[in-house]
């Protein structure tokens, strides 16, 4: 998961805060199915219990309370809702999550991008030479 380099706030000077990406190392460390089950256990500590998915209020208890997140704006956390819910339901079920996380860290964007395209490449390449 990704973690403020520093604890301000985005500004006009500054529109995008600072964050370390710690998912890859997390995948190297891991493997694909460590880390997709890490990204798992970090659902289940942001959902609401009873309904089983992340939702406006379970994501604004739980950043505070889990990840020290409490300065976040009622905004902050509908945008993050809104970034991740592919189907329109106003919450973020685990699938949603885990391609969030996913999408949100550009090492690990372009590590895929690069494994599928070397896939495709042999995959072609292969069928060529027949």
């Amino acid at each position: 998961m990704a973690s403020p380099k520093s604890p301000t706030r985005p500004t006009q000077q500054n529109p995008q805060p600072n964050f370390h990406d710690f998912l890859p190392a997390m995948a190297g460390n891991l493997g694909g199915e460590g880390l997709i089950g890490e990204l798992c256990n970090g659902f289940e500590l942001l959902m609401d219990r009873e309904k089983g998915v992340i939702t406006f209020e379970s994501l604004r208890r739980n950043a505070a309370a889990v990840l020290g997140l409490g300065d976040l704006t009622d905004e902050d956390v509908r945008c993050m809702i809104k970034e991740g819910d592919f189907d329109c339901d106003g919450a973020l079920n685990q699938m949603e999550f885990c391609v969030l996380m996913f999408r949100l860290s550009p090492d690990l964007m372009e590590a895929s991008r690069c494994l599928v395209t070397e896939a495709i490449e042999e995959e072609f390449g292969t069928r060529r030479r027949h």
